[in-house]
């Protein structure tokens, strides 16, 4: 049997938004509720096609697959694996809290399973640290599972009891109307258990604040805004969950030396204006050690030579290195003695006449006077 359009089931536009998904839903699942309509197959059927549609037109990803490729863009396979009531409202039952306050079907359900929360952690780490990698200590203060009574919340030699007013449910139905209505039972809060002799350390509650230490590698090439991911090193889970995950988020801080664009470093270094009109070979710094550049005669205050290889790690491609871009800067003498302004009058002079061997032999007594060969 053909599908019918999901937008169609709804009733809705295939321009509507969100909420009006929602509402629709909401609408024609009230209206076709199997407690509504017992004994009455049809209406089940159109309950669990409204449920498909919604299961596809509330996901962005989703509807968008849908809109562009139709029934097969979304595996459309019938029922989006609904194979009763219970398992719809195990899905969206939150849609009907939203509006009237409780849970719809599914009373025979105890305590749902859930993953604990993430937590955050804030690192700052120093230049070398970030370009060399390190391994650091967080003590992180959280929850953890208590390990006096193993997160159960009874003292130990005794166990927690089932409710005996939900009979371990954790929840109570009450009828109202058409409706049969479920709502969290009064007596164990929906735990479905309660513990007549509860845990000393945690008091029954199962979880215990504790500091604790965590090893944390810091990857070589990392910069401000990454994060690192501790799995399980979150919260721990409710009711038998998961616990969450731990994220390290990193501060890199300034250097003195090197600033990074990228996977590259940047330095700024001087010269004098004699280095730069006769060519010079100079030591530059490097993260490891001093390496020898050479300044090609008649260069340019702001130009920039690439030292391959001497950058950071390019964080993600294996073994790939940035580059280290030293940018010259021409220092101009404030200060000069008589014989200096002599010997710059005299290369003025000579700069006019334009013959090149005078003007390098200019520059090189020049270069001895102020100091440099």
């Amino acid at each position: 049997m053909s599908q019918r359009d999901y937008y169609e089931v709804l009733g809705v536009s295939r321009s509507a938004s969100a909420d009006e998904i929602k509402r629709a839903y909401r609408k024609k699942a009230m209206e076709f509720h199997p407690d509504r309509n017992p004994d009455n197959p049809e209406a089940e059927q159109k309950f669990k096609e409204a449920s498909e549609a919604y299961e596809v037109l509330h996901d962005a990803e989703k509807r968008s697959r849908y809109d562009q490729f139709g029934h097969a863009g979304v595996d459309g396979n019938g029922f989006g694996g609904f194979n009763s009531a219970e398992d719809i409202f195990g899905s969206f039952g939150d849609i009907f809290g939203d509006f009237f306050g409780f849970n719809m079907g599914g009373g025979s359900r105890g305590p749902r399973a859930q993953a604990g929360a993430d937590l955050r952690y804030n690192l700052t780490v120093s230049f070398r640290q970030a370009a060399h990698g390190d391994e650091v200590t967080l003590k992180i203060p959280k929850n953890v599972v208590c390990d006096e009574c193993d997160g159960s919340g009874a003292a130990p030699g005794t166990s927690p009891e089932t409710c005996n007013h939900c009979h371990g449910t954790g929840q109570v139905r009450q009828s109202q109307g058409p409706f049969s209505i479920s709502r969290p039972c009064p007596v164990c809060s929906g735990s479905g258990q309660i513990i007549p002799n509860p845990c000393p350390k945690c008091r029954g509650v199962g979880i215990v604040k504790e500091t604790k230490e965590l090893q944390v590698k810091v990857p070589a090439g990392v910069d401000t805004g990454n994060r690192l991911r501790l799995r399980a090193e979150g919260e721990p889970g409710i009711h038998g969950g998961p616990p969450g995950d731990l994220y390290v988020v990193l501060t890199v801080e300034e250097d003195k030396t090197f600033s990074r664009q990228g996977h590259h470093l940047i330095l700024t270094k001087e010269i004098s204006f004699v280095q730069a009109a006769l060519g010079d070979k100079i030591e530059v710094p490097t993260l490891d050690e001093l390496i020898t550049m050479d300044i090609p005669k008649g260069t340019q205050s702001g130009e920039v030579f690439r030292m391959k290889g001497y950058g950071l790690p390019n964080l993600g491609y294996g073994a790939q290195q940035g580059d280290l871009m030293v940018e010259i800067i021409v220092k101009t003498p404030t200060k000069l003695s008589k014989r200096q302004e002599e010997l710059l009058q005299e290369f003025a002079a000579l700069e006019e006449e334009k013959p090149l061997s005078k003007v390098k032999k200019m520059f090189k007594k020049a270069g001895k006077a102020m100091g440099v060969d």
